[in-house]
């Protein structure tokens, strides 16, 4: 059973060419850097402004590469003058985890609809705060759930759905192998926590939204092998596992320090299938394979074709522009966030 149809098919429906939502990243790190270059392959989101604690240098450097205008540049002190410029309809929030509360707020404050990075913040306090601060102002927030956008894993959820797999008994996944190489992520006051924050959120995501369930019980132990002391603040590795409602289960595991991969592995009472690599994006191809009542399965594709971003950051705007409700809504951060909770709670580990 191959993947069916164009891949296309992920791409939201997007408004007229003409109609365009003005954005402006806070924040111009390496994931800001992959979100312009996005913006400038979508038909309607076009870059209106930044707001970055190096003007004169990354401001000014990305306003001359897409056009913007140094007028159209803010710090994180004058970010609040945003609300006078109609050019910009939202802000992408690309900061340091502990950092997304805070720019969310203000953002929203500002008259501002809110993309903004996962984790949605460190604890599940922020994510309220950041969900009822958006309502308040009626602006619209979204959690950039690149994988919710990929076509490959949007047929796995129609597989796994459409009963292709029989009853779902279990899933596994991980995310291992990725030196890290941003300080910050360290930092527990910027990070709010180690590997399971930037990487376990993968198929922990993942699983919730092809799942449809919110799990009820943990078990998780988190380690740091690392003898060098960079891990003195967070963890290195946690695996964890999660019973859901309906007695499915699930085995999970992030890393920064083992020599692995990215995956995801579903089983059914018919059929199982497997995604290796799953959840790392770039020129990276997702392999699709398994085995069901009615034959093999095979397939995946390119992340970029479609660009997951790309297909991400168009829904948003296709929302904005046409008033729809978003995909992935603050209150699926705020889910990610209460399980993260519940699994570094009973590993005994604490978060933020």
């Amino acid at each position: 059973m191959a993947v069916a149809g164009s891949r296309m098919e992920a791409l939201a429906s997007q408004p007229d060419s003409s109609q365009r939502l003005g954005i402006a990243p806070v924040g111009l790190g390496s994931i800001a850097g992959v979100f312009m270059d996005a913006v400038g392959k979508t038909k309607n989101v076009r870059l209106a402004g930044f707001v970055t604690g190096h003007p004169e240098e990354k401001g000014k450097k990305f306003a001359a590469q897409y056009g913007v205008s140094d007028g159209a540049i803010y710090t994180y002190e004058s970010m609040k003058q945003i609300r006078d410029n109609r050019e910009i309809g939202a802000v992408y929030i690309a900061l340091p985890n502990s950092m997304h509360c805070e720019y969310t707020v203000r953002a929203a404050e500002a008259g501002k609809h809110v993309p903004c990075e996962k984790p949605m913040a460190i604890s599940s306090a922020e994510c309220r705060r950041m969900i009822d601060a958006c309502k308040q102002a009626k602006v619209k927030l979204m959690i950039a759930y690149r994988i919710h956008f990929d076509a490959t894993f949007q047929h796995v959820r129609q597989l796994v759905q459409s009963g292709a797999l029989g009853e779902i008994e279990a899933f596994q996944g991980g995310f291992y192998g990725l030196k890290n190489k941003q300080q910050w992520r360290l930092q527990r006051a910027l990070a709010g926590g180690g590997s399971l924050l930037d990487l376990g959120i993968y198929p922990l995501n993942t699983i919730r939204w092809i799942l449809g369930e919110e799990p009820k019980e943990f078990k998780a132990f988190v380690s740091t092998r690392d003898k060098t002391g960079a891990f003195s603040e967070v963890e290195q590795s946690v695996e964890w596992m999660m019973k859901f409602p309906s007695g499915v289960l699930a085995s999970c595991g992030s890393s920064y320090g083992q020599s692995g991969t990215n995956f995801l592995q579903i089983n059914g009472s018919t059929g199982h299938l497997r995604v290796e690599p799953a959840f790392v994006y770039g020129d990276a191809v997702l392999k699709l394979s398994g085995r069901s009542a009615a034959g093999e399965i095979t397939g995946g594709g390119p992340v970029n074709n479609p660009d997951q971003f790309v297909t991400e950051i168009s829904h948003f705007a296709d929302c904005v522009l046409n008033n729809k409700a978003v995909a992935t809504p603050g209150e699926e951060g705020l889910s990610d966030m209460q399980a993260i909770e519940a699994i570094y709670a009973t590993a005994g580990a604490p978060i933020a």
